[in-house]
């Protein structure tokens, strides 16, 4: 990482990362212990847990993929830590018949730590949107977004 990128170039820097098909590039914008909390709750402990997730990811379930975010804010912890939230969205996936699915979106939220040589993440989380649902709640077959209003 360039030392004067800020905390908001993580997620296009993951993005990038994404578009390239490059897991290596992802992993290496997390600390060595870092956290990974995926759309569905997997949660991965470090940075080569993160990275062989998002090369399967990438691989298998994305490849080809387009990543692209948005709404990109930031708010500083002290001055060697921010917190990062960014909407996101992803054309390209496939299902497991290996057709294609629809574009999804969702929220990012980085934890970073500033370093010497720039701005890593010790923890992030995904998490999709579910549009016109409030919450979700288990039914038979497990959770599905329901709205209360």
């Amino acid at each position: 990482m360039e030392r004067d990128e800020g905390p908001e170039s993580v997620p296009h820097r993951f993005a990038q990362a994404w578009n390239r098909g490059d897991a290596d590039g992802i992993a290496e914008l997390f600390a060595p212990d870092a956290d990974f909390v995926n759309v569905v709750g997997l949660w991965w402990h470090d940075r080569e847990s993160i990275r062989n997730a998002h090369e399967y990811g990438l691989r298998v379930i994305f490849p080809g993929s387009t990543m692209r975010v948005s709404g990109v804010r930031s708010r500083m912890l002290g001055t060697e830590a921010a917190v990062v939230h960014c909407r996101w969205s992803v054309s390209g996936q496939v299902l497991p018949d290996g057709s294609p699915s629809g574009r999804r979106g969702g929220v990012f939220t980085f934890v970073l730590s500033r370093s010497d040589t720039g701005w890593t993440a010790v923890a992030a989380q995904n998490t999709d949107r579910v549009s016109g649902a409030e919450s979700l709640a288990r039914h038979e077959g497990g959770p599905s977004p329901v709205d209360y209003r």
